[in-house]
């Protein structure tokens, strides 16, 4: 077999700017030009999905980029067919880099009669051949137990803790962090402790799914900055309504990191007409025109994250190393350490 001398990086369509990004950056780590996969992804008039490899890969370490975003349907489907175009061309190793994993909310049966979508997306990903899985916030930690290959869960706190130190300088004392429900209480716990912030929740009551009928202050908001932390930010109306909730019970100015912006429907408005100053999101999404022309949506980019996650896989070195604040610090130079 080949000697692996070299990560190799294929894209799929769902965020090839981040694809592209992740390239770019390893070829300044490797100080060697370091391109994104010769190959065709593409649909037949019918829709079907179509995937043509034009370089050789027999005996490579190949590492497939695919958040599985709206249309997850699409991107899953373009991700298992890549999978399966690699592993019958004799890739020796095959990493699904999914910044966002789709159906992640879909992790345990809520009722009766319903399926848990993660673990089927699980199965379908290992059975196409997959060898490892690098990804970022899943919404629920057990969904790593879903697979029997090894998951890489990297988090966005140790950089969203150096961007709320770099734009928050000299007002630190005044944040207070915030969990827009109980259930993302040890989300908001890891940023708060990291920024040395106290936390507050604000606790939902629905009458119905979609339909929040009451919203409480757990903690004193008053006279603070407030900072709420999420995984994922979809329609955005609970966003929007736990922000104006603050404000009512005395908070000064209300801002929110959300690692996945979906930001589906009316979201992007909502946001823009809401009491948020700003709202920072990762770029683990393909962000539309819209959401890069709302004046008070900010986007962190994960490319130097994830770069160097692929290539402590490749290394066999630590992968929890870039859970910390400070070995990401060097990571985003130009960034934060200005």
């Amino acid at each position: 077999m080949p000697v692996m001398t070299e990560p190799k990086l294929i894209s799929g369509n769902s965020n090839r700017p981040l694809a592209s990004a992740i390239a770019r950056r390893m070829s300044m780590h490797r100080g060697m030009s370091v391109n994104l996969l010769d190959a065709r992804v593409e649909r037949f008039n019918d829709a079907e999905i179509f995937v043509e490899v034009y370089e050789n890969v027999r005996g490579e370490d190949m590492y497939i980029i695919q958040p599985t975003s709206n249309p997850a349907n699409d991107n899953l489907m373009e991700l298992l067919i890549m999978v399966d175009a690699l592993k019958r061309s004799s890739a020796a190793r095959i990493t699904a880099v999914i910044p966002y994993f789709g159906y992640a909310r879909q992790d345990r049966r809520a009722k009766a009669r319903t399926p848990i979508s993660a673990k089927l997306v699980a199965n379908l990903l290992t059975e196409a051949g997959v060898d490892r899985i690098l990804t970022m916030d899943l919404h629920a930690a057990q969904i790593q137990g879903f697979f029997d290959i090894p998951v890489d869960n990297l988090y966005a706190a140790p950089v969203f803790a150096l961007d709320v130190q770099h734009h928050f300088k000299g007002r630190m004392d005044d944040l207070m962090v915030i969990s827009p429900d109980v259930g993302g209480v040890a989300r908001a716990r890891e940023l708060a402790t990291r920024i040395g912030a106290p936390l507050a929740i604000v606790d939902k009551r629905r009458e119905k799914a979609g339909e929040i009928a009451e919203m409480t202050v757990i903690g004193d908001v008053e006279g603070k900055s407030c900072i709420i932390v999420d995984d994922i930010c979809d329609t955005a109306g609970t966003l929007c309504k736990a922000a104006q909730v603050l404000i009512d019970n005395g908070a000064t100015e209300v801002h929110a990191y959300i690692t996945h912006g979906v930001l589906s429907g009316p979201a992007v408005e909502r946001v823009s007409k809401s009491v948020m100053k700003s709202l920072v999101i990762t770029d683990s999404i393909q962000p539309t025109d819209a959401v890069k022309n709302a004046p008070n949506i900010r986007i962190v980019p994960t490319a130097p994250m994830f770069t160097q996650a692929i290539l402590n896989i490749w290394n066999g070195t630590s992968v929890s190393s870039l859970f910390e604040t400070d070995t990401l610090l060097p990571i985003y130079e130009g960034l934060y350490n200005t």
